[in-house]
């Protein structure tokens, strides 16, 4: 729903000042700083605002959403849509789920109030060099292919378990580095039990399914409970329980080991 990858581009006088930080501390400059500066973001559906925050010592910028909308029945160009929610609580459970399953490919994301509204107040990705759509139109190449994707595994495993319905390819930014970044799942965790596409799941990192074995309802109700409804979270758990038996079935040889990405 953001639109586009240039939305989240941050000046590179701000790459060294953040280059440290950690999870903790964006996440304390995202709940405190004040919001000097907001402008709307070029495309998108969700009613997104680019923030400039400074704490006043640092200045950096945030995405900001307040959507919260609920339909027992939404048309859309491909079909009808039941139960449909598109919401910032969404993106604030991808966080959450992101840092317990260890991927750190979910910018740091907080609950924080906005013009009186609850809502997501999201890190700019720091150092973006495109999206995917725009890497796939230059034909750009990742200096290493193996690490490139194994990443993509784990975005398409990340995007099965919380039935992801709007991945489309601005949503995945590329740093510097050529990390790629995960953003806006404000459309994501369906209660459907089935996934969505279970052709998707090719290969998947050992720590990660591991770390999904080990998920349980209890577990998810602490982290994700604020966010997600029980109903919500028994979908997620079915759907987990479908993609361990996929590469249960397919065995060690879709599974591979990565180093885990630092906070």
């Amino acid at each position: 729903a953001v639109g586009s990858a240039t939305f989240f581009i941050t000046t590179l006088p701000a790459l060294a000042q953040v280059a440290q930080f950690t999870r903790a501390q964006k996440e304390e400059f995202l709940l405190k700083a004040k919001v000097v500066k907001t402008q709307s973001a070029p495309k998108g559906v969700t009613d997104t605002v680019r923030a400039t925050l400074s704490d006043g010592t640092l200045t950096h910028e945030a995405s900001i959403q307040t959507i919260d909308v609920y339909k027992p029945r939404f048309e859309m160009p491909l079909g009808v849509e039941i139960n449909f929610k598109d919401t910032w609580k969404f993106n604030a459970a991808a966080y959450k789920l992101d840092q317990l399953l260890g991927l750190n490919m979910v910018p740091v994301t907080v609950e924080r109030r906005y013009r009186g509204s609850p809502g997501s107040f999201t890190w700019w990705v720091d150092g973006v060099l495109m999206d995917e759509v725009e890497r796939r139109k230059k034909g750009a190449e990742p200096p290493d292919t193996e690490k490139w994707n194994e990443q993509m595994h784990n975005v398409r495993v990340f995007d099965q378990l919380i039935y992801n319905v709007d991945r489309n390819l601005q949503n995945l930014l590329i740093d510097q580095d050529w990390q790629i970044w995960m953003i806006d799942h404000s459309r994501a965790f369906r209660l459907m039990t089935d996934l969505r596409e279970a052709k998707n799941l090719e290969r998947c990192d050992r720590d990660l399914l591991e770390r999904l074995r080990r998920l349980d309802e209890g577990t998810l109700k602490q982290a994700l409970g604020k966010y997600l409804t029980s109903a919500e979270i028994r979908g997620l758990l079915a759907r987990r329980d479908k993609i361990v038996k996929v590469f249960d079935e397919k065995g060690s040889s879709a599974l591979y080991e990565s180093p885990r990405r630092p906070d």
